[in-house]
């Protein structure tokens, strides 16, 4: 286990030096304070940005269809509260000292990885990470004591991607890969024995997914993380990261037994399973906005 307090910077340009400046004076404020803030802000973003209040309801009325309307709109309202809450918080995240970092972010279930580590020596470990608001509290608390890979999206850089990917780099040099360079890399660098911190639950398209449930919908899925772990030899240890009253907490669970089985669609559908039974959990706390049921098998009629 490394405990490199290795800090790297990469070079910023002007635009995301400039950005940094907010971010940098909210760091300075409590998170009580945030938390107001980003309540106010989240219910005004709510009542504005009406298209993706109309796709986060569509993905809650297909998830939760027990729920009335009233219900549906309440979690959405919370769910745009606790991530404007999220992204104010940044600056601390970013720019607060190791000491910081793990004060802020609290670990549960952290035994599960030790123990994966300990039975499993010669094998390298994924991290599942589902779209949880606080996913990258959880991932950057996570390589302070462990060096890491992950993949990120080069489709649209801007000054925040720049500002995210510096955060991502703060300790133990992680290994960052553009999504477009493919898996190789991922699987060359857990054979080396680095962790990967895997975001698995967007819809990437018809040629990259196969259907599989989530809350009982047909849902096109990567997958990838049976095959990940088969190439690689990998154990997968699920991480979900949450936003709590007194900071963030990042849950780890056991290892997954018996994976992988060599079935992508039972692999796949086990995956599922799991981040829908987390989602029941905290239904705020999962990520609402992004189009997760775009893709439909040939001939039904889209959602959005």
């Amino acid at each position: 286990m490394s405990t490199s307090s290795h800090e790297p910077t990469p070079s910023l340009g002007w635009q995301a030096q400039l950005l940094s400046i907010p971010f940098r004076l909210l760091a300075l404020l409590p998170l009580p304070v945030l938390r107001l803030l980003g309540g106010g802000i989240g219910s005004l973003l709510y009542a504005l940005l009406k298209r993706r209040r109309r796709i986060g309801l569509v993905n809650l009325g297909l998830c939760f269809p027990e729920w009335d309307e009233a219900r549906r709109r309440a979690v959405l309202r919370e769910h745009h509260q606790l991530l404007i809450t999220c992204l104010l918080s940044y600056g601390k995240l970013w720019f607060s000292s190791r000491e910081g970092v793990e004060k802020l972010v609290r670990r549960e279930g952290y035994e599960h990885y030790l123990a994966a580590m300990a039975a499993h020596p010669d094998q390298p470990i994924i991290v599942l990470a589902p779209h949880f608001i606080g996913l990258d509290y959880g991932g950057v608390r996570h390589t302070i004591n462990h060096r890491g890979v992950s993949m990120y999206s080069a489709s649209h850089q801007n000054a925040l991607d720049a500002l995210l990917l510096m955060g991502r780099s703060r300790f133990s040099d992680p290994l960052l890969i553009r999504r477009n360079d493919g898996i190789r890399g991922v699987i060359k660098a857990l054979r080396q024995g680095l962790m990967f911190y895997y975001l698995p639950d967007q819809d990437l398209g018809p040629r990259e997914s196969i259907f599989v449930p989530f809350f009982g919908v047909q849902t096109a899925t990567v997958p990838a993380l049976g095959k990940l772990a088969k190439l690689a030899g990998a154990v997968v240890v699920p991480m979900v990261t949450t936003l709590e009253k007194d900071g963030f907490v990042s849950r780890l669970y056991p290892a997954w037994e018996s994976f992988p089985s060599g079935d992508d669609i039972a692999d796949t559908t086990r995956m599922n399973a799991f981040i829908e039974a987390r989602v029941r959990e905290y239904p705020a706390q999962y990520y609402w906005l992004h189009r997760r049921f775009k893709t439909r098998p040939e001939g039904e009629t889209g959602f959005y």
